[in-house]
């Protein structure tokens, strides 16, 4: 047993200490992955804070105040249009139980008068927009604008009618696939490669498991980007649907094990973006970058704009 001990625990040791000096100089094995875009500045839903969630009057409004990436979600309706909305079923969004799937793009209801912004629990937004945007209307309008598109459902017409769109566009470059499902990625990357793409929940939780294991700067990542919840807003602006992650300890607990700058700062320094959501309050703008978050996701592109202007000034 000592004679196993005498070579087991050196050899952890210098495991230890080469994992945590790679950590720190990911560029040793790993060349910095290089996109099109770099992006401080991103609108959830396009800035649903202050405009009616996902419609031209959002985007357009967040485009003014500086934002540097649109966040959205797709869908298909019945006679093959891809449009902007959160929800296959429009319920909380029109007031109407249907689904985008089941009705033709001319039969889509509007958007309720006031709608609540569901990452600030108790705040409303509004505007004149109540129609339902057309993502080849955000292409045509915002051309340069970096877009992230999370796709929820393993929807082959709807994936491949997006890339067909982003092709049509010439914008692989600045489109960036988003999903919480492995299955529903694979089939984007299998539509499309040439686009970048973020880590789904699965691949979360294994570039978890290979940081605390120490394996994670010995593996390659094909992921361009991160797209998390910045835990401290849950039960604060933020109220789960999972009642598991209304229970304060189960939050915390969250909160330690995936919040980790050292962990950030690694992805970053390997030119993997971090993007922290939903930031709707200056102090968690503050923590998201103290984290080092390289971007903010906000409902609320103007407060944003602000924070990023008072501090630039400050630097």
């Amino acid at each position: 047993m000592s004679s196993f001990l005498y070579f087991i625990l050196p050899a952890l040791g210098g495991y230890t200490l080469t994992s945590l000096y790679l950590l720190k100089n990911p560029h040793i094995l790993h060349r910095k992955k290089r996109t099109a875009f770099y992006c401080t500045h991103i609108s959830h839903r396009g800035g649903c804070g202050e405009r009616i969630e996902s419609t031209m009057e959002a985007f357009t409004y967040a485009v003014e105040q500086g934002t540097e990436m649109l966040e959205l979600d797709c869908h298909l309706t019945n006679d093959g249009h891809v449009v902007v909305s959160h929800d296959e079923n429009l319920r909380r969004q029109t007031g109407h139980d249907v689904t985008v799937s089941s009705l033709n793009l001319q039969d889509l209801p509007l958007y309720k008068e006031r709608l609540e912004v569901t990452f600030y629990s108790g705040r409303f937004s509004s505007g004149a927009d109540r129609r339902f945007a057309l993502l080849e209307d955000v292409f045509r309008k915002f051309p340069e604008i970096p877009v992230s598109i999370e796709v929820k459902e393993n929807n082959h017409q709807l994936i491949e009618k997006i890339s067909d769109l982003v092709k049509c566009y010439n914008r692989e470059e600045i489109t960036v696939w988003a999903s919480v499902k492995s299955s529903v990625m694979e089939e984007c990357r299998r539509t499309n490669d040439s686009m970048p793409y973020s880590f789904t929940m699965s691949r979360g939780l294994v570039l978890l498991l290979l940081y605390y294991s120490g394996l994670l700067p010995f593996v390659p990542l094909g992921e361009s980007l991160l797209q998390f919840y910045l835990i401290r807003i849950f039960n604060r602006t933020f109220i789960p649907e999972q009642p598991i992650l209304r229970n304060k300890v189960v939050a915390y607990l969250l909160d330690k094990v995936t919040m980790r700058k050292s962990l950030f700062k690694h992805l970053a320094a390997r030119g993997i973006q971090v993007h922290l959501f939903v930031c709707n309050k200056d102090e968690d703008i503050k923590a998201a970058f103290e984290l080092g978050a390289t971007g903010v996701m906000s409902d609320y592109p103007s407060l944003l704009s602000s924070y990023l202007s008072r501090n630039r000034m400050q630097d």
